[in-house]
């Protein structure tokens, strides 16, 4: 089973518009919310792969019995804790000519919250899989992600990261399976400017010897490129098409990466699935659909 926690999730307020004029009256001529979250994202692609998944996390007040109702609407299987105060959090996207957010800060995450998540996370299993996407929250305690790994270490369990900053390097020596970061936020890892594969395969492999076992770098329109927990390099095409959607790209990414893992433990097709499957999603308004993945798939080489 692969599980995925999301801290602050949304539902995302999409907005279409002609035309969007700051400090003037604007109409919308379409309009549609999502459950929004890196980890909800990983579970939805994972959902749409055929995996067996489980979105956790927090949600609170009405907005978030709605983000539980959409979820259960697309058959994702979500099993979040409700916190006594607060709502989940609304994040406004306008579409227009160009597109504007304004993130809400979403409810404050209690001691008392936070080790019940820990209780809950006492059931998985030796073989499962946990997911950590995102930031934890500003309201959420800032090594979140260290606490939870240090929890459940010694059980067998398969740590996934997907963040950036002091949180990844908080969690690196603690042996996760995998971290992904992409180019430019490797490079800021080092406070460097990465320009070539070189360089890119230099400062992957410090994060390995740092304690990653795996280190998958996505490098846009060059492709991807993973150093393995054997030390080995493999790197592969990014397929062609054009960039419609950036957000959710990352998140899957690791959704096809896991799933190729998982059928067989072949790094070279895991790393051609997240690829193909991250592309998905920037090529499309939504996340990836299966169908487009495998068409994806079957552009990509490795080398």
């Amino acid at each position: 089973m692969i599980y995925t926690v999301t801290f602050n999730p949304a539902l995302d307020y999409v907005m279409q518009a002609d035309v969007f004029v700051l400090g003037s009256f604007n109409r919308a001529n379409g309009e549609t919310f999502y459950a929004g979250g890196k980890g909800i994202n990983v579970s939805w692609v994972l959902r749409e792969l055929q995996q067996d998944t489980v979105a956790l996390g927090f949600v609170g007040g009405f907005t978030g019995e709605e983000l539980v109702r959409l979820l259960s609407e697309q058959q994702i299987p979500c099993d979040f804790l409700r916190l006594k105060e607060g709502n989940t959090r609304i994040n406004v996207k306008i579409k227009s000519h160009q597109e504007t957010e304004l993130n809400a800060k979403g409810p404050a995450i209690t001691d008392r919250d936070f080790n019940a998540l820990l209780e809950q996370l006492n059931a998985l299993q030796a073989g499962d899989t946990l997911v950590l996407s995102g930031n934890a929250g500003a309201s959420a305690p800032k090594d979140s992600y260290a606490r939870i790994m240090r929890h459940l270490q010694g059980r067998g369990i398969r740590f996934v990261v997907d963040t950036t900053g002091e949180t990844l390097q908080e969690v690196i020596s603690l042996h996760p399976f995998l971290i992904k970061p992409n180019h430019h936020e490797l490079g800021e890892l080092f406070s460097v400017t990465l320009t070539n594969h070189g360089e890119i395969e230099e400062y992957a492999r410090r994060l390995q010897l740092m304690g990653a076992q795996n280190v998958l770098v996505s490098m846009a329109g060059d492709g991807a490129l993973l150093v393995d927990e054997n030390g080995i390099v493999r790197r592969c095409t990014a397929p062609k098409g054009k960039v419609r959607n950036s957000v959710g790209a990352g998140d899957s990414m690791v959704a096809g990466f896991l799933t190729g893992y998982l059928q067989g433990g072949d790094y070279d097709y895991a790393l051609r699935m997240g690829t193909a499957c991250g592309s998905a999603t920037a090529f499309s308004e939504g996340l990836a659909d299966r169908a487009t993945v495998m068409r994806l798939l079957a552009e990509i080489k490795s080398f």
